[in-house]
């Protein structure tokens, strides 16, 4: 039989994967010990070898003469110490081997102050002198070279030394060449590099800024033409965002911010991009869906990471903190801050469908409390803005939580404007009685029994297959339909009032009161029957205790109306007190003042007496008529035209009213300016002589509704008004 032979096989490439990582790193590690071992090995050799060269090279051998006298001497000595022994005494045998012992030189030239046996290592230090024999001699004046040893090199025939001459550098040479570069240095250093003057350095600024736009310019409008393929530019355009040049690093970064956002606006589709499920992602789909995914999924990254850049530049800034590399100053981060708030506010308003829009809430609701104006009024109008285009109503209820939050979280310590923002909420009419059953999609579909009684199997099956799909594309469905806006208009102003009940609960006297009493006045007709009650003794309290400031009470008085002419019909209340104060409180107008408390008062008078015609008596109406032709005398023109008009309502609304145009008195009484009571002043017994001065008026619509109330305010005839300032549109652009 023919030997076997013994082949090891190479590992397959199946089983190299089934190894597992532990057993490869003890392999590697086991590879790398033997290698350090056989390098540790070959050093000890060659440090014995060298130690063996230096101890050769220190002993002299002995000549063989000196040996022998010194022999000869040594046994004369001994001779005479001891005493020789006579020659006849020993053996011819051991004479004869003392003989041959003393002709041998190893005998005699040995080391005899060695300690060391005779016979150890005579074979090694035969080797050892055999090879320094062999080592070529050099010159004393050649200095010796070190000598650096390397890896060792493994092959068949086992491991091969590897070593290097470490190179003596020349100390005279090296100072030679010392001397030399300093003289450059100092060359150098007469020779000054050239200062830029500063029209060269602007124009080399210019340079690099013009071509940071055409690069940006360049990335936007290949990612504009085609957004699918050119998804990877948008991450190197978002990459500018981190410009470190200081010359135009603040320019660059600003217009990164804009461009990102301009581009954002254009590529963003119209759905929200939801993430894929783990069964989604298994599933082979084709190669259009795919790439699709791959791209909304790139989009969504890359925004987000804009976000928090955006969100990053605001936090530097709030916190006064300079990062490491200190390419912009501490003044250009306000700048920088500014302009983040601008990218964030269009993208609020702009985008309030997409992903994230709830963060870009939270990051700009706190921001409209902040102390720079700028920043504060950017925020206020980009929430305005979100409220009067949001139709449906999910944004809105997104900002008033955020809102909500925020005012309860600062313990009510938030500016006015914050609450104000809630007047812009487009919020006309709310759900009060329907359940959510009620609002759920009135879609029915056939029973099972229905089914069975009028369809096939096969019917039944697609019928089945169809409901199905119905089903998904009504929950998928995004339309404004009026239930759902019912609902998250409910919702939403059921957190309104929650915010407005608790500061008129907790902090009465915090500057807030009269955005909430603005607020109430507005939403008033809203608020549910059951709150009526004790929403108006808190009202009618606030007035009570003096203090409120005019236009605060008149607030709470267009509260207290607004939400007797809605719902509060029903309710058997007299507002007597409401026109009480309204009529003490006329004289508090700013008579050099805007317009803005003027109007809140022809609000107040139009629904206390337009709207609620039926209930105020003619002595009340005779009152306020007398008192508005006296306030007239002292406001503003715009004012004085927009009293003359309710007064001419007033007129025509109310019989009897030419009265006051009659100069002989009416019943028994003097009439009593001075009095706060309306039905008590017999304004019955004087008459309306402010309109003759109102006729001489400067402005000349105020002599026209002057002379147009003196004759009794006809509606046809040549004393009647004409078409352009009889309209309320008209009236309420010349009280503005």
């Amino acid at each position: 039989m023919k030997p076997r032979k013994n082949t090891k096989r190479v590992p397959s490439f199946r089983k190299l994967l089934r190894t597992s990582k532990i057993k490869l790193d003890n392999k590697l590690k086991n590879k790398q010990y033997k290698q350090q071992s056989a390098a540790k090995k070959y050093r000890k050799e060659q440090k014995k070898l060298r130690e063996a060269v230096r101890d050769a090279i220190s002993r002299k051998p002995f000549p063989l003469e000196e040996c022998k006298k010194k022999q000869v001497v040594g046994k004369q000595e001994e001779d005479e110490e001891e005493g020789a022994l006579p020659l006849d005494m020993m053996d011819e045998d051991d004479l004869k081997l003392m003989e041959d012992l003393a002709q041998k030189a190893s005998f005699l030239t040995r080391d005899l102050s060695s300690n060391e046996p005779v016979h150890v290592k005579k074979r090694k230090r035969e080797n050892v002198i055999d090879k320094y024999e062999k080592v070529p001699r050099r010159m004393q004046t050649e200095p010796e070279k070190e000598v650096i040893h390397l890896l060792p090199i493994k092959d068949k025939g086992g491991i091969i030394p590897q070593t290097m001459e470490k190179p003596v550098l020349n100390v005279a040479q090296d100072e030679e060449e010392d001397t030399e570069e300093m003289e450059e240095e100092e060359d150098f250093n007469e020779e000054p590099l050239p200062v830029l003057t500063p029209e060269e350095m602007a124009a080399q600024r210019r340079q690099k800024l013009q071509e940071r736009k055409m690069h940006i310019a360049a990335l936007a409008s290949a990612i504009l033409s085609e957004p699918d393929n050119n998804i990877k530019k948008l991450k190197e355009l978002r990459a500018m965002l981190m410009e470190q040049d200081p010359n135009v690093a603040v320019i660059v970064r600003k217009l990164v911010m804009v461009s990102l956002m301009e581009v954002f606006k254009d590529i963003v589709p119209s759905y929200k991009i939801r993430p894929l499920t783990e069964a989604e992602k298994a599933t082979k789909v084709k190669k259009e869906t795919q790439k699709l995914r791959e791209f909304e999924e790139g989009l969504v990254s890359q925004y987000k990471f804009y976000l928090e850049n955006l969100e990053q530049t605001i936090k530097d800034w709030k916190q006064r903190k300079l990062k490491k590399s200190n390419v912009i100053s501490l003044k250009a981060y306000k700048g920088l801050a500014e302009i983040a708030v601008k990218c964030l506010c269009e993208l609020l308003v702009a985008l309030p469908h997409f992903n994230f829009h709830n963060n870009i809430i939270v990051l700009i609701v706190p921001l409209m409390n902040d102390a720079s104006k700028m920043i504060s009024e950017l925020c206020f109008e980009a929430v305005k803005k979100l409220f009067k285009q949001d139709k449906l109503g999910y944004a809105s209820l997104g900002v008033v939580k955020v809102i909500s939050g925020l005012v309860r979280s600062r313990n009510y310590d938030v500016r006015p404007e914050v609450l104000k923002v809630f007047l812009h909420l487009r919020i006309k009419e709310v759900e009060l009685q329907k359940d959510s059953e009620d609002i759920a999609p009135k879609k029915k579909f056939m029973t099972y029994k229905e089914k069975r009684k009028n369809l096939s199997r096969m019917q039944r099956k697609w019928k089945k297959a169809e409901e199905k799909l119905e089903r998904e594309l009504l929950e998928a469905e995004a339309s404004e339909s009026k239930e759902k806006k019912l609902k998250l208009h409910t919702e939403t102003l059921n957190i309104v009032f929650v915010t407005y009940f608790r500061i008129l609960k907790k902090a009465q006297k915090s500057p807030l009161l009269p955005a909430v009493l603005e607020g109430l006045a507005k939403f008033a007709h809203l608020i549910n029957v059951e709150f009526f009650d004790d929403l108006l003794i808190v009202l009618h309290s606030l007035i009570a205790s003096g203090g409120l400031s005019y236009r605060e009470s008149f607030h709470c008085i267009l509260s207290a109306f607004h939400i007797l002419s809605g719902q509060g019909d029903v309710l058997n209340i007299d507002p007597m007190k409401f026109y009480t104060h309204l009529y003490k409180t006329l004289f508090s107008l700013h008579a050099g003042g805007t317009n803005g408390d003027t109007e809140i008062v022809l609000q107040c008078l139009d629904v206390m007496f337009a709207k609620r015609r039926k209930q105020v008596s003619q002595q009340r109406a005779l009152a306020f008529l007398k008192r508005l032709s006296t306030l007239a005398l002292h406001v503003l023109p715009n004012s004085s035209v927009g009293i003359l008009a309710t007064n001419r309502v007033l007129m025509q609304t109310f019989p009897k009213m030419d009265l006051l145009l009659d100069n002989e008195s009416q019943g028994s009484g003097v009439y009593l300016p001075e009095l706060d009571e309306p039905e008590h002043c017999n304004a019955q017994n004087t008459a309306l002589w402010e309109l003759h001065l109102l006729q001489r008026h400067y402005h000349p619509t105020v002599q026209k509704f002057a002379a147009h109330l003196i004759v009794g305010a006809p509606t046809e005839g040549s004393g009647a008004l004409s078409l352009d300032l009889s309209q309320r549109s008209v009236i309420k652009e010349l009280c503005s």
